[in-house]
């Protein structure tokens, strides 16, 4: 069935359930990888690679209380605040759902495993819970970003830090994440907050390369005879700039035009299924953006902004 142009609810069509279904599977499966990584290499260890999953395990060591159900009430306020400033419904309750999967996986690893481990033990070594707990963890989340997703936690603080001052989201990470590393250190120990950088570190190259490459941001370059429509869809649904232009086929010589937007590696995805369901006969292109600067991605020095109004 040909889709018109312009037309993109997708998910109130029979054809796209099958979709969709296919999208919570995958952020279930990688929910609960994630959690069965944090509950096997990093909660025996108390290594702390930061965010809200870290900071439970600090209050775990003074209170008891189960780790998923705190990871869980400490993401509540956040997820309210995302959706106050980043204003995307879909993406809050996606990431509630990744996030509730998460936590209730977590407490029943975190109370089978131990039963389960202690006659199949699988390593009682720092380095190696370090090294897996970050692979299998990036993994995990990489898995969570491809379904257009997050945990949630210090992720939205970091996007909205992002957003109000024009940080580099890498930037916003470093310092919220880094706090919650060094609380570790207090806590625990100098060397098991190294290990926990260690997994901070390993966890974002396995996310990266898991989900599309190292870099955070992607240029998608579509040519298309409905430039309008994809725009019009592109903003509607990424909340994107985007640019268009004419261009001409240099084997047919017939017109066409250019469509160019700038995106998160979460939003790969989605800017397949817009561009699917647009112009089904559209040619795309996704390149890796090494750096973003401007609207919507990091702000310009000020020293280089004060040039143009020179």
């Amino acid at each position: 069935m040909k889709i018109k142009p312009g037309n993109i609810r997708s998910y109130f069509r029979k054809e796209y359930i099958w979709q969709a279904l296919l999208t919570f599977v995958l952020l279930t499966f990688g929910s609960t990888l994630a959690a069965f990584s944090y509950v096997v290499f990093q909660v025996p260890f108390n290594i702390v690679a930061g965010g809200l999953s870290g900071l439970s395990i600090v209050i775990n060591h003074y209170t008891g209380w189960p780790v998923g159900l705190m990871y869980w009430v400490m993401n509540m306020p956040l997820l309210i605040l995302g959706f106050y400033y980043l204003g995307r419904w879909r993406f809050v309750m996606r990431t509630l759902f990744a996030a509730t999967i998460f936590a209730t996986a977590t407490d029943l690893f975190h109370f089978y495993l131990p039963q389960i481990m202690s006659s199949f033990p699988l390593t009682s070594d720092l380095l190696l819970s370090s090294v897996y707990g970050g692979i299998v963890g990036g993994i995990s989340a990489g898995l969570v970003y491809r379904s257009g997703s997050t945990f949630g936690g210090t992720g939205i603080i970091g996007r909205v830090i992002q957003q109000r001052t024009g940080l580099p989201l890498s930037q916003s990470y470093f310092f919220t994440d880094g706090a919650i590393i060094v609380l570790a250190g207090v806590v625990f120990g100098w060397e098991v907050a190294l290990y926990g950088l260690l997994v901070l570190f390993l966890s974002g190259l396995a996310s990266d390369y898991t989900l599309e490459g190292p870099s955070s941001t992607r240029v998608a370059m579509i040519i298309t005879d409905y430039p309008q429509e994809m725009s019009q869809a592109l903003m509607q649904w990424l909340n994107r700039g985007v640019s268009y232009w004419p261009v001409t086929g240099g084997y047919t010589g017939s017109g066409h035009y250019l469509v160019m937007c700038t995106i998160y590696r979460p939003q790969v995805n989605d800017v397949k299924r817009i561009v699917g369901e647009v112009d089904p006969h559209a040619f795309l292109t996704i390149g890796v953006g090494h750096q973003a600067v401007g609207e919507g991605f990091g702000a310009f020095r000020p020293q280089v902004a004060s040039l143009r109004r020179k």
